[in-house]
């Protein structure tokens, strides 16, 4: 009788211990899962697409100043600097050319380090895909604006430089912190705000800086940046009705 007790309990101890390592595996396999999650998250969380415009900026400029001088107007020009004749011949790629074209080494840091720092803010708040779509439809804004008024006063003048794409990301952040009741990430609206007037001062005070591109850059970040949050929450909670209304 003691033996068959005996046997009964090491057969519900081997059941336990078999249980045990099931929910040790079950354990480790939730924990590798975790981990890959998180490397997926830190991978979206990380501005790979800010990192690389600036690497193809500096990378443009420094092929371009092997191969003659960034200074020289006439050069950028021949390089993909926008003109308004040019535009008006037809050569409408330049508008999207002068993005990534700079005069000289000081234009160039000038707008990498203010991409650099609120770029990758921007980018990590609002998605890959997003980001990108409005850098590029600033700095083409900037550059239509600034081609327009040159048509229209009859000022015509080399442009070039991601300025206008620049601006393009501070207004986008402008309206990142609205939407974060004033504050996102140590920036508010009011020192955004400020930030863009004092540039704009700067630039009717300094010679040869192209403040339509700016101010056009700058508009059309703000509200692409409202459009494209705006209708992504709209597409979220078309696809949870939809959802609702496939289980009923």
């Amino acid at each position: 009788m003691e033996y068959s007790n005996w046997k009964e309990a090491t057969d519900q101890e081997n059941v336990i211990l078999d249980q045990w390592n099931r929910l040790t595996k079950q354990e480790n396999m939730i924990s590798e899962r975790w981990k890959k999650l998180m490397e997926q998250e830190q991978k979206k969380k990380m501005p790979v697409v800010n990192i690389a415009l600036v690497a193809v900026n500096v990378i443009v400029w420094c092929i371009m100043e092997l191969l003659g001088d960034t200074l020289d107007g006439a050069f950028i020009a021949q390089y993909g600097g926008m003109h308004p004749k040019l535009l008006a011949g037809g050569e409408w790629y330049r508008l999207f050319t002068a993005m990534f074209v700079h005069f000289g080494a000081e234009h160039l840091a000038n707008n990498m380090i203010l991409l650099a720092a609120a770029g990758g803010k921007l980018e990590t708040e609002i998605g890959h895909v997003r980001y990108f779509l409005i850098y590029i439809g600033s700095g083409l804004a900037g550059n239509l604006l600034s081609y327009e008024v040159m048509m229209r006063t009859g000022d015509f003048a080399v442009c070039a430089g991601a300025s206008g794409a620049v601006f393009g990301m501070i207004g986008a952040l402008v309206w990142a912190s609205i939407r974060n009741k004033g504050k996102f990430q140590g920036l508010t609206t009011r020192g955004l705000l400020f930030m863009i007037a004092l540039c704009l001062y700067y630039g009717i005070t300094t010679a040869g800086v192209d403040n339509w591109a700016h101010m056009g850059g700058a508009a059309c970040g703000f509200l692409l940046c409202l459009f494209l949050c705006k209708i992504t929450e709209c597409l979220k909670l078309l696809k949870k009705i939809y959802i609702l209304c496939k289980k009923k």
